[in-house]
């Protein structure tokens, strides 16, 4: 399994949410937000299987003919992870200087989701609740979102999409006029007769055609429509495969830009030096040589 994050990104959790300097937090903190020490690894493995056994019964429990044999054991299982989850969370919030921070986070919001349904079913009288108790139940599938936090390509794709975010914008903008003029032009061919009965009408035939889903609910009908239709379908083979090009080099430019190796320091078990680094930045014990 991948480390969780890179050392980049723990570098920017410790300045976000702030790194302890000593004691029993800082040792927490190693374990939980480091990912390069034996520790980590072992809490990444057992958290990673907690959130897919907890995905597992969520989507197990929906099945009316399991529910109604295995329901006591699903609810106990529930309840295992959720406590598990919430010890989790209380101690991100206690090992780092800035609780709040973590808090209001994007990964501290999820792993308030991620135990929060179980608790407000305690809450919620389903006979009197206005919407049924399954529904904040099925909010439990948030936690399939914490595995970001634990595997390495997860924050490697992030980051590619934020990389690529303003070419594949641009290049979206081209898509929409190519929609707008393509569409325009059929309504104009075929007309309402034809089923384009508007200009968003037929807007809605050209994504539908140049992205091959072709759902058939409307269709050209006369000779020129079905040349135009045809050159867009040809078209849309192309468009697919462009936004694929753009990530896929922003993520293999990011590949060969990482220049750390994940080194921990004898000393405090501290991760994410530096590839020229010989001490430790966190309480200056010298590091072991990186890998050749």
């Amino acid at each position: 399994m991948s480390d969780r994050a890179t050392p980049v990104a723990e570098q920017q959790a410790a300045l976000q949410f702030g790194k302890p300097p000593e004691g029993w937090r800082r040792r927490l903190y190693n374990v939980i937000f480091e990912a390069d020490t034996p520790a980590g690894r072992n809490f990444d493995i057992a958290l990673v299987i907690a959130i897919l056994l907890s995905i597992l019964v969520v989507v197990l429990d929906s099945v009316p003919s399991i529910h109604s044999v295995h329901s006591g054991t699903m609810d106990a299982l529930e309840w295992g992870v959720t406590i598990l989850f919430t010890a989790e969370y209380i101690a991100r919030l206690s090992c780092v200087r800035h609780p709040l921070r973590y808090a209001t986070s994007f990964f501290g919001i999820i792993d308030l989701l991620s135990v929060l349904p179980t608790y407000c079913s305690l809450f919620v009288p389903e006979a009197a609740a206005l919407l049924d108790i399954r529904i904040l139940r099925l909010l439990r599938v948030f936690r399939i979102f914490k595995l970001t936090l634990y595997i390495d390509e997860y924050t490697m794709l992030g980051g590619a999409l934020r990389a690529s975010g303003r070419k594949i914008l641009v290049f979206l903008s081209v898509v929409l006029m190519a929609v707008l003029i393509l569409g325009t032009v059929m309504y104009v061919v075929e007309g309402p007769g034809h089923g384009y009965t508007s200009i968003p009408v037929a807007m809605y035939w050209a994504t539908v055609t140049m992205t091959t889903v072709g759902y058939g609910d409307i269709t050209p009908h006369t000779g020129l429509g079905k040349t135009i239709a045809s050159f867009m379908m040809l078209l849309g083979w192309g468009i697919l495969a462009v936004p694929t090009g753009i990530v896929t080099a922003e993520m293999t430019s990011m590949r060969l830009g990482r220049g750390r190796y994940a080194r921990t320091c004898p000393g405090c078990g501290s991760g994410g030096h530096e590839p020229n680094a010989r001490f430790c930045k966190d309480c200056g014990t010298q590091l072991p040589a990186p890998p050749p």
